[in-house]
């Protein structure tokens, strides 16, 4: 039994979710190191441009294979492959942090499988989404659809919370329509992106799935069945 005294005041980080995070930075860190010459050769200033190529979603595409019928794992594979490219450091950055901090309250409630599930069904419902909802040869990077995804699962979270309190449970999704709100301003002040879409897809994948990851969620979905 361990002592008060030599318990750690931070919880540790959920081990998937420093797997991602560091997985996310390390690519990052090669595509900005390779830019400025210091890794990689004269070749390495246009590693970011190949990823995106090869790596990132895109709609067209999607309609491509829709359209044919035809889904080579070189391509289905870019619906969880974009979250880990971005376009410069700070859009890495910032998805990271909010990666890490996400990750961590949901995480320590799912656990690492379902938090896993999570990340990476979101992803992909939020390139879905934007693949058949816009219509645009602009490719999807960037980690914020699969993040969104753990925005809704926290918005589950904190939902069930503020229904046990007895407080509005509305306020639960006080944080999905500021971060909207944002990108809505930013889109007018800077020009509009469509990204909101698969950020949207994304949160709606997450809070879905929070419904039968929640640990009891599946009994809790069952006796509302059986109930009926």
């Amino acid at each position: 039994m361990k002592s008060p005294h030599n318990e750690s005041p931070v919880n540790p980080l959920p081990p998937v979710v420093v797997a991602l995070f560091l997985l996310m930075v390390g690519v990052e860190v090669t595509f900005s190191l390779g830019a400025r010459g210091i890794i990689g050769g004269p070749g390495a200033v246009g590693w970011r441009l190949e990823a995106i190529e090869r790596y990132a979603f895109s709609g067209q595409i999607l309609n491509w294979m829709l359209a044919t019928g035809q889904y080579p794992v070189e391509h289905l594979m870019r619906l969880v492959t974009y979250p880990f490219i971005h376009g410069s450091f700070t859009h890495a950055l910032v998805g990271a942090v909010m990666l890490l901090a996400l990750g961590k309250m949901v995480g320590e409630v799912f656990g690492a499988l379902a938090t896993l599930a999570i990340f990476v069904l979101s992803s992909v419902g939020g390139a879905l989404a934007y693949g058949l909802i816009v219509e645009t040869p602009v490719p999807l990077i960037g980690a914020f659809p699969a993040v969104y995804g753990l925005i809704g699962a926290f918005t589950y979270l904190l939902w069930v919370r503020l229904g046990e309190m007895g407080a509005q449970q509305l306020r639960a999704f006080s944080l999905i329509g500021m971060l909207l709100g944002l990108q809505l301003l930013f889109g007018l002040l800077f020009g509009s992106s469509n990204d909101w879409v698969a950020d949207l897809g994304g949160f709606c994948v997450g809070l879905g799935l929070s419904l039968f990851l929640v640990p009891g969620g599946w009994r809790k979905i069952l006796s509302l069945v059986r109930r009926d």
